[in-house]
């Protein structure tokens, strides 16, 4: 069971965008990574040919799992995620209030 999901709240614990909040739009499991719009955005130089123009493209390049925190949505702090196991099913609970997220 992952301890994130699509649609969670996180906040930002390293990087240039430490401090905010938002909401995970991807992850990418395999790389241990999310996505995260408007934060760890860089800008790319694209060349251009006859046929288009070059340009420079905003990017938002992936968090890993180490430099992202939960938001608990019942008590709105950061927290840690822990598995409670109830006979054949998981869930995540908040580490300080003890609360199912």
């Amino acid at each position: 069971m992952m301890k994130f999901k699509k649609g969670d709240e996180v906040l930002i614990t390293g990087g240039k965008d430490k401090g905010r909040k938002a909401k995970i739009e991807k992850i990418l499991v395999y790389k241990a990574q999310v996505l995260v719009p408007g934060v760890n955005v860089y800008k790319k130089h694209k060349k251009g040919n006859m046929n288009e123009k070059g340009s420079i493209i905003e990017l938002a390049r992936p968090l890993p799992f180490s430099k992202i925190a939960l938001v608990c949505p019942n008590c709105g702090k950061q927290t840690r995620v822990q598995i409670k196991v109830e006979g054949k099913v998981k869930s995540r609970v908040c580490a300080k209030c003890k609360k199912a997220i």
